[in-house]
C-alpha cells in the first residue's frame, strides 16, 4: 500500500510513477478527492465532540440543564452519530482504493511499457546445442514414464501433471538441494507454513483484491497459497521488530496454487503453465537503508542454485511497466531451454519495500527508543520446480533418450541418469 501522507505531499510524483507503470489514474483522482472528503468530515466530526465534551462539562451544574440544553445534546448526539457513519464509510472507501494502487518503482528501475524493454544484466553459462533438434520436455518426460500428463488431466482437469517413479525422486531432491544450500550456505532459516491462509493474509502480500480472480478460495473464505511468499511476508504480521534483528530470512518449501485466469491458450502444453506446482522461496525483513543490498544478495543466492545445477542463465532487470504489482525493482532469473527453444522465468527476486510492510503493518525501531518504521519485504523464488524440470530434462537429454543429471543431484535422485 503506497504512503497516503506521500500522495497527498507529492501528488505529482506519485502520478508520474503511476504513469510509468501504466496504471489506471482515475484510481490516483479518486484516493485525492477521498482524501480531501475525508479529513473535511473527520475534522467536522471532531469539532462536534469536542462541542458535545464542553457541553457535557457545563451541564455538571444543575443550572446548566436546562431542556434546551439537554435537547442540544441529543442534536449533538445524533449529528455525531451520523458523521460517525459518514467518514468510517469514507475511510473504508479510501482504503478500498489505496488497496489496488501499485508499488512505485525505484529510482534504478529502467522506463519500459512491457516485456520488450527488460535490460539483460547479466549470463552466466553457455547454453547447449545440438546435432539436431532437441526434444521438448513433454516427450521426454513421457518417454522416461516420469510425467503422466493424461493421468493429471483425469485426476484433476487441464494443466495438472503427475510426476512418478524418478520424476517424483528428482522433483524431491530438487527441493532438498534447494532447502540445504539456502539454511546451510546462504543462513535462512527454514519454515513449514500452512497452504491455507485467511483473507487478510493474502490482502498483506498485495494477492488481494487486484488478483482475486487467480486465487483457489475456499467456500469458508480462506485462500490455497499461490506461493509461500505469502504466509512468510505475514508472520510478522502486527509486529515491531528490533532492529538488531534485521535482516531476517525465511526459506520455505511449499505447493503453489493459481488459476492463471485470463492465460488460457498462452503457454498450456507441459509444465510451462500449471495450476499447482512446487516452489522454495526466499524472504527477507530488512531496514530501508539496507534493503537494496539484500535484493542483490538474495538474487546472489537464487543464482547459486542454478550454477550448482549447471544450468545457463540470464539475470533480467524488469522496466517499470513489467514489473509485479506490489513491486518497487524486481530481477529475472531466465534459464535456457532448448527443447521448447526459449528463456523460461525461474525466479522473480523483488525489493517491494515498505509496500506490504503497510498493509500488514510490520514495523521495526531504528533505535531501542525511537518511533517505528515500516520494514522493508523481499521476496524471490529460490527456486520455481516446473521449469527447473524442464530445463533440466531438455538441456541433459542425449540422442539414445535418456536424461543426464547434474552430478549435484545425484546424492539426492540416486542416478545420475534418467533412462527408459
Amino acid at each position: 500500500m503506497l504512503s497516503l501522507q506521500a500522495i497527498r505531499e507529492r501528488p505529482d510524483l506519485v502520478r508520474a510513477a503511476l504513469v510509468s507503470r501504466g496504471a489506471e489514474l482515475p484510481l490516483l483522482d479518486e484516493v485525492l478527492t477521498l482524501d480531501r472528503e475525508w479529513r473535511r468530515e473527520l475534522g467536522e466530526l471532531e469539532a462536534l465532540r469536542a462541542e458535545r465534551n464542553e457541553t457535557s462539562r457545563r451541564m455538571g451544574s444543575q443550572v446548566a440543564r436546562s431542556p434546551e440544553v439537554l435537547a442540544h445534546m441529543r442534536d449533538l448526539s445524533e449529528r455525531i452519530k451520523a458523521l460517525e457513519a459518514t467518514v468510517e464509510g469514507r475511510e473504508a472507501a479510501l482504503n478500498d482504493r489505496l488497496l489496488v494502487l501499485p508499488n512505485i518503482p525505484h529510482g534504478s528501475v529502467p522506463y519500459g511499457t512491457d516485456a520488450s524493454e527488460n535490460k539483460i544484466v547479466r549470463q552466466w553459462g553457455t547454453p547447449r546445442t545440438f546435432d539436431s533438434a532437441p526434444k521438448p520436455h513433454w516427450e521426454l518426460g513421457e518417454r522416461l514414464g516420469i510425467i503422466d500428463f493424461e493421468r493429471g488431466v483425469k485426476l484433476s482437469g487441464s494443466r495438472f501433471y503427475v510426476m512418478k517413479g524418478l520424476g517424483a525422486r528428482m522433483e524431491r531432491g530438487l527441493i532438498n538441494l534447494m532447502l540445504d544450500m539456502h539454511t546451510k550456505e546462504h543462513g535462512y532459516t527454514e519454515v513449514l507454513p500452512p497452504y491455507l491462509v485467511r483473507r487478510e493474509i493474502m490482502v498483506g502480500t498485495g494477492q488481494l483484491p487486484k488478483f482475486e480472480a487467480e486465487a483457489y478460495r475456499t467456500d469458508d473464505d480462506m485462500f490455497l497459497v499461490p506461493t509461500a511468499e505469502v504466509p512468510l511476508t505475514n508472520l510478522h504480521r502486527e509486529e515491531i521488530l528490533e532492529a538488531s534483528a534485521l535482516p531476517i530470512c525465511y526459506t520455505a518449501y511449499s505447493p503453489c496454487f493459481r488459476r492463471e485466469a485470463g492465460a488460457a491458450g498462452r503457454d498450456t502444453r507441459g509444465l510451462k503453465r500449471v495450476h499447482q506446482f512446487d516452489k522454495v522461496e526466499l524472504v527477507k525483513f530488512a531496514t530501508t537503508e539496507s534493503s537494496y543490498e539484500e535484493l542483490e544478495s538474495l538474487v546472489g543466492d537464487a543464482e547459486a542454485v542454478l550454477q550448482r545445477l549447471g544450468l545457463a542463465y540470464r539475470v533480467v532487470l524488469l522496466c517499470t511497466g513489467d514489473m509485479g504489482f506490489a513491486s518497487a525493482k524486481t530481477y529475472d532469473l531466465e534459464v535456457w531451454a532448448p527443447g521448447v527453444g526459449e528463456w523460461l522465468e525461474v525466479s522473480s527476486c523483488s525489493n517491494c519495500g515498505d509496500f506490504q510492510a503497510r498493509r500488514a503493518n510490520i514495523r521495526y525501531r531504528p533505535e531501542p527508543s525511537a518511533r517505528p518504521e515500516f520494514v522493508h519485504t523481499l521476496n524471490g523464488s529460490g527456486l520455481a520446480l516446473p521449469r527447473i524440470v524442464i530445463a533440466l530434462l531438455e538441456n541433459g537429454q542425449q540422442e539414445d533418450g535418456s536424461v543426464r543429471l547434474p552430478e549435484t543431484l545425484i546424492p539426492y535422485v540416486g542416478t545420475g541418469m534418467l533412462a527408459a
